[in-house]
């Protein structure tokens, strides 16, 4: 696992609220690196879906979604055979 190490200018009050709160141990940074880039990633999902709707495109039915899951899946056993 790689290694990072960082320096954050902080506000007094906010490093000591922090320490205290124990916010500031790799494990717990990495845990609020990880919860934001969840948000991240959802709020991206949900632009996505915003800007599909704004440009007037229709939901797809499970069955289509289904046969897209298949070709792709049919797609990756072939590569993985070849």
């Amino acid at each position: 696992m790689p290694t990072l190490e960082l320096k954050l200018p902080l506000p007094d009050r906010l490093a000591r609220e922090a320490q205290a709160a124990g916010l500031l141990t790799p494990e717990a940074l990495s845990k609020l690196l990880k919860d934001a880039l969840r948000r991240h990633a959802g709020l991206a999902l949900l632009a996505g879906a915003a800007q599909s709707t704004a440009a007037g495109s229709k939901p797809m039915s499970m069955k289509v979604i289904q046969s897209e899951v298949n070709a792709v899946r049919r797609a990756r056993k072939t590569r993985a055979d070849a």
